[in-house]
């Protein structure tokens, strides 16, 4: 298909998949336990994806240059060919149409393996795609264990792979791929630092800090795990924090006065409740939180918390938890606040609080990492995301997204072909 052919197309799954917006929001908080009213609220805005990569189909994939020795040259973008999008549980589909919807545009097919414990967005996505009328094997779901995403990475016939996942898993399938010079792009893990500077609101903070900390119950690779604050503010800010993490309204994802839901598996809270006992055990202080929520005997349930005393090489500054835990490091001057921030293997996400426009966009350029923010986090499809060091290796969203699907050729003619002359 054309460019504008396909982009017809991709609109009409985006029709879809918003008339089955509230099915995707179900399926979210029954397999991972986010709360509906949070999921309900997102879920209309996922068509966004489909409608903004079907503008850039439509604009097509072909630039006419004028090479040095005179002629012409067409520099064109083809489809990479067959991805093997492989997605985590965390934020399921959100996570796939990242990949999805700009390799469609792209004119590639895809095999989408979900994580096995969240199935049902892709599914669901599959019945979207077809009532679409794309053509069969465009889009294939394959939903199983991970051991079959190794087995995807390793066949020649997969022409590139877009993993979202952790670190480890990712270090594994960009060594497999490169040893078959596969195309591959990856979004992996992340230790964030939050820079609270002198002249920061300690409402902005608490307002920009807890939706990373509590938001998907802290199962985010872009939260903001670490909180560096002066030492003068310390007990501000710490204070500030630990009320609104105590009013958090832990329970079933049903609820409609629920904030927070349980982690998604009870390995993901043995994982989670290990790192709170390491904390301690390496002198950091639990401010608030620490355990099991009182009145939730039985789930993987675990309280918001807030440790202060942190120091930048102990563990739960150096790993990442996925969980909804939150450090305090402070620091003496924003020199040693900037070298805190980079001191860590990963560089996905950060931010800066502050009220001195100029003064954020200075430090945000002295922080190796992919995304950084103003007094809060944004993660937006239409602008490019992804990390720097271990966080991972090139971008989704944007225009960058979809050249990640492509391939680039240079076709160098006598002149310009009839399409193309003005």
């Amino acid at each position: 298909m054309s460019g504008p052919e396909r982009a017809a197309k991709i609109r009409e799954i985006a029709e879809r998949l918003s008339a089955r917006s509230m099915d995707f929001a179900r399926v979210w908080s029954l397999q991972v336990g986010m709360p509906f009213a949070h999921a309900g609220a997102t879920a209309p805005f996922m068509r966004g994806y489909f409608d903004y990569y079907a503008g850039l189909a439509e604009q097509g994939f072909e630039e006419l240059r004028t090479p040095a020795q005179g002629g012409a040259c067409v520099v064109v973008r083809e489809a990479v060919g067959v991805v093997a999008a492989v997605v985590p549980w965390n934020a399921p589909l959100a996570t796939m149409l990242l990949k999805v919807a700009p390799a469609l545009a792209a004119g590639c097919t895809i095999i989408a393996k979900p994580s096995p414990e969240t199935p049902l967005e892709a599914l669901l996505l599959a019945e979207c795609i077809a009532e679409a009328g794309l053509p069969e094997g465009v889009f294939s779901v394959l939903p199983a264990h991970r051991e079959v995403s190794d087995y995807l990475i390793r066949k020649k016939e997969i022409d590139k792979v877009s993993f979202t996942g952790s670190t480890a898993a990712g270090l594994h399938i960009a060594s497999v791929c490169g040893g078959r010079m596969a195309r591959v792009t990856t979004e992996l893990g992340g230790k964030s630092a939050a820079i609270v500077l002198e002249d920061a609101l300690v409402e902005k903070v608490v307002a920009g800090i807890m939706p990373n900390l509590i938001g998907l119950t802290g199962q985010q690779c872009a939260a903001f795990s670490r909180i560096l604050v002066p030492r003068g503010r310390r007990d501000e800010i710490v204070g500030a924090l630990a009320a609104a993490f105590a009013a958090v309204r832990v329970g079933d994802a049903f609820d409609a006065s629920t904030d927070m839901g349980p982690v998604v598996t009870s390995r993901q809270r043995e994982r989670v409740c290990g790192y709170i006992a390491q904390g301690t055990a390496e002198g950091a202080r639990i401010v608030t939180g620490g355990g099991r929520p009182a009145h939730l005997p039985k789930g993987w349930f675990v309280e918001p918390t807030l440790f202060d005393n942190v120091t930048n090489d102990m563990v739960i500054a150096r790993e990442e938890i996925f969980g909804p835990v939150g450090s305090v490091i402070t620091y003496d001057s924003e020199e040693e606040a900037i070298a805190i921030a980079n001191d860590s293997d990963y560089g996905l996400s950060g931010g800066v609080f502050t009220e001195d426009v100029d003064h954020a966009y200075a430090v945000g350029r002295r922080i190796r990492t992919g995304n950084f923010g103003h007094n809060g986090r944004v993660i937006d499809f239409t602008i490019p995301y992804g990390g720097f060091k271990l966080s991972g290796v090139g971008r989704e969203g944007g225009v960058e997204g979809l050249h990640g699907f492509t391939e680039i050729k240079a076709i160098f003619l006598a002149e310009p072909p009839s399409h193309l002359r003005g």
